[in-house]
């Protein structure tokens, strides 16, 4: 599987389509279909890749993309 490819369609559909190259909580909600307690655990755990800007915690589209994808590639190869 190429994931340099798979990353990079993903980036520009998202980008494409919320308009954006960062994202905040409301987007992560709207893409993950989590509730917004859960995004919120997620933008301050540590192994997420965060950028505060002021008091806001946002996403590059990029990093979220990588992110997203490593960690499903991990999750599938753990669980076997």
């Amino acid at each position: 599987m190429n994931y340099e490819n798979l990353i990079k369609c993903e980036v520009e559909r998202i980008s494409t389509k919320y308009n954006k190259d960062f994202l905040d909580c409301e987007d992560l909600i709207k893409i993950t279909g989590l509730g917004r307690d859960n995004v919120r655990n997620l933008l301050r755990s540590k192994n997420f890749p965060t950028t505060k800007v002021g008091k806001r915690q946002v996403v590059s589209v990029l990093n979220f993309v990588t992110w997203q994808i490593m960690n499903n590639n991990i999750s599938e190869v753990q669980n076997g």
